[in-house]
Parts: C-alpha cells; sequence; structure tokens
C-alpha cells in the first residue's frame, strides 16, 4: 500500500502543471514550480508512489475515433446477493464500452457511462451482455444529447 503523503503548496503547483501539460518536461515543471530539476523529479516520484499521482494519459476525442453513441445506463440489481453484485461489478469492469461506473444511491444501483460506435453497437451491448447479467432487474437509458463539461483537472 502506498503510503499517505502530505499535500504542500509546491505538490499543487506541480500537480497544476502537470493536470494542464502530461507531457511537460521535468526541467519545464520545476522551472514553474520554481525548485531544481532533482527536488522536482524526486517530489514528482513521491507524489507518484504515494497514489496521488495514479498515471499519465493521453484524452482523445471519442468523435473522432467513430464513437458517436453517447449515454448515461441506470442499473438496478434485483437482488443485492453478494455474488450478484460481485458478478455484475467484475463483468462492468471488462467491458471497453464503459467508461464510468457509480454505485450510487436513489433509483438506481449503478451508473454507467457508455461510448460506443452507433445505436445499434449499443443494442448489442445491452442484448448480448447487460441483459445477460445475472441479477440484473431494470436498465434504463438516457441518451447523452450534447456534452456541455467535461474536465479531467482537479482543483488542488
Amino acid at each position: 500500500m502506498a503510503e499517505k503523503i502530505e499535500i504542500q503548496q509546491v505538490d499543487r503547483q506541480l500537480l497544476n502543471a502537470l493536470q494542464e501539460d502530461g507531457r511537460i518536461s521535468n526541467q519545464d515543471l520545476a522551472e514553474r514550480a520554481a525548485m531544481s530539476a532533482s527536488a522536482c523529479w524526486r517530489r514528482v516520484r513521491a507524489l507518484e508512489e504515494g497514489g496521488v499521482i495514479e498515471r499519465y494519459t493521453a484524452l482523445v476525442n471519442p468523435e473522432a475515433i467513430g464513437l458517436a453513441f453517447h449515454a448515461m445506463v441506470h442499473v438496478v440489481l434485483s437482488r443485492h446477493q453478494a455474488g450478484h453484485v460481485e458478478n455484475f461489478i467484475q463483468a462492468v469492469m471488462t467491458r471497453p464500452e464503459v467508461l464510468d461506473c457509480f454505485a450510487t444511491t436513489g433509483d438506481a444501483d449503478y451508473h454507467l457511462r457508455i461510448r460506443c460506435r452507433d445505436l445499434a453497437s449499443y443494442n448489442a451491448f445491452l442484448e448480448e451482455f447487460m441483459f445477460s447479467l445475472e441479477g440484473v432487474s431494470t436498465v434504463k437509458t438516457n441518451l447523452i444529447l450534447r456534452q456541455l463539461k467535461h474536465e479531467t483537472r482537479l482543483v488542488v
């Protein structure tokens, strides 16, 4: 388990700069935080090892790669037996269409954010996958007509 580290002001500067540009060089990052390159490297490494920085990634425009269908799916399980819940979670984790899965309070047990090519692909996802999962009682879909805000950057 990664050790918990205390976030200092310099860490906030580093995290903000890395969230803005994950490909920034260590030298440029150090200059932005007013520290030496070696101290910067050590601090970023500590943030990685402490679990503050989980990973580095590129943000891809889904529509540019043909993933035009976007929906929120609300799932209700019929029975909350440990096996059904665990099987549902494990199965959802394997599906590339599922970008996010949230266990929530309210009318639905889980909320999934889905991206796929088109309505036919989504229908196949429902029929071949979602409806075949044991314990799934209700699936409701809300199509996303327009994405008004999508942010990956956290306030630190």
